[in-house]
């Protein structure tokens, strides 16, 4: 099918010509809004369902159903920069599709913690600073249908059609507030992450309650984890289905010797041992009950518990301070395991950088003991020279 005009002057892209002349549009533009559609409940590699841009007053939606979104490489590699809202999710499904990312992206979510907003939806965003309502009646659409009814393109298209706005707005904003090089550091860095390579040992950092486990449990949650991951990759279903986080803790605090022992377990059900699982498990449980100390791979927050819990808290208090005395997203100057680190002497994104002038140096004046913690009029806490 050749591309068709949808509602509103929005072109529905279904042919590699086409693909290429949106491309050879886009490439010569400044800026362009990004946004994507997809679906992943029943497969472990999301299922990309379309892609919408926008520029100037112009908006396009890519049918990867009918045309290879691979086209789009060539646009991801020039110059021009990609505009989006909570990006990473979008970032990693064309890396999946594409082989690449947008060399710069600008993420207005992340852009909005600079400007004192805690992760704001794009409808809450646009709202708040351009005055639209954006619709909200497609947002659990199938978009994998075809052919898509015009409520769903319309929808598809709000994605877009107001990013560019809304990123001049919040960069005049980040100028006056001198934030402006913090935030571009900030998208930048939220994109590099996305180009990390899966690491198989520490899949089971995302494990639910794995954190209480300790000794020979958490290296067989590992083993496990991992082998999960793996299969889970070479069906393409999703990991609760190959085998669920409750039967993984239950295998890493009871190993289980066979088959026999293994299918005792809460939440092992036959259907997670078929073609070969059961064997497989078994051998992942091997390697973990085997793994040296020193392979353990151990999830960040880990510090967390190593850390003085006194120190941890009151540095907590600061840094929830210092960021409303800052009008900035809290989550965004640092999260507990970051202070954690720092508090353990170890690096820190807080070592670095805005956060380290904001809040590094003066964590780490109390902790270092220059300085002490007192408490001023109304609660706040203030950071007062050590008297010798």
């Amino acid at each position: 099918m050749a591309s068709v005009t949808t509602p509103g002057n929005v072109e529905f892209i279904t042919t590699p010509d086409r693909l290429e002349a949106l491309c050879d549009t886009l490439v010569n533009e400044p800026f362009y809004a990004i946004d994507t559609e997809f679906h992943r409940e029943r497969t472990y590699w999301p299922k990309l369902a379309l892609l919408q841009f926008g520029w100037a007053d112009q908006v396009a939606l890519v049918d990867p159903l009918a045309v290879d979104p691979v086209g789009l490489s060539r646009l991801f590699a020039s110059d021009a920069v990609a505009v989006a809202h909570a990006a990473e999710q979008d970032l990693g499904i064309l890396m999946s599709a594409t082989g690449v990312v947008p060399a710069t992206v600008f993420d207005t979510q992340i852009a909005a913690g600079f400007l004192g907003m805690s992760s704001p939806s794009l409808s809450r965003l646009v709202d708040a600073l351009l005055g639209i309502s954006l619709p909200k009646t497609d947002q659990l659409s199938d978009w994998l249908v075809r052919p898509l009814p015009a409520s769903q393109l319309t929808y598809a298209a709000s994605d877009v059609e107001h990013l560019l706005t809304l990123r001049s707005v919040m960069v005049s904003r980040l100028e006056q507030r001198g934030r402006l090089a913090w935030a571009l550091e900030e998208c930048a860095r939220a994109r590099q992450s996305t180009r990390t390579e899966l690491i198989l040992d520490q899949c089971w950092w995302k494990v639910g309650d794995v954190r209480r486990l300790s000794g020979q449990a958490r290296g067989v949650a590992q083993a496990v984890a991992a082998w999960r991951e793996e299969r889970s990759m070479a069906v393409d279903r999703p990991r609760r289905s190959v085998l669920p986080d409750l039967a993984i803790i239950t295998i890493a605090q009871r190993p289980p010797r066979n088959r026999n022992d293994l299918e005792k377990l809460r939440g092992v059900e036959s259907r997670y041992l078929a073609k070969g699982a059961a064997e497989e498990i078994l051998a992942a449980v091997e390697r973990g009950r085997s793994l040296d100390p020193e392979a353990l791979q151990l999830p960040p927050d880990v510090n967390d518990h190593r850390a003085n819990q006194s120190a941890v808290a009151v540095c907590s208090g600061l840094v929830r301070q210092l960021a409303e005395e800052n009008d900035l997203d809290q989550g965004l100057l640092a999260n507990r395991a970051e202070i954690a680190s720092l508090v353990l002497g170890e690096p820190s994104r807080l070592d670095d950088g805005w956060r380290r002038e904001i809040a590094g140096d003066q964590l780490r004046r109390w902790l270092n003991g220059d300085a002490t913690v007192a408490f001023e009029k109304g609660n706040r806490l203030v950071l007062e020279p050590r008297r010798s």
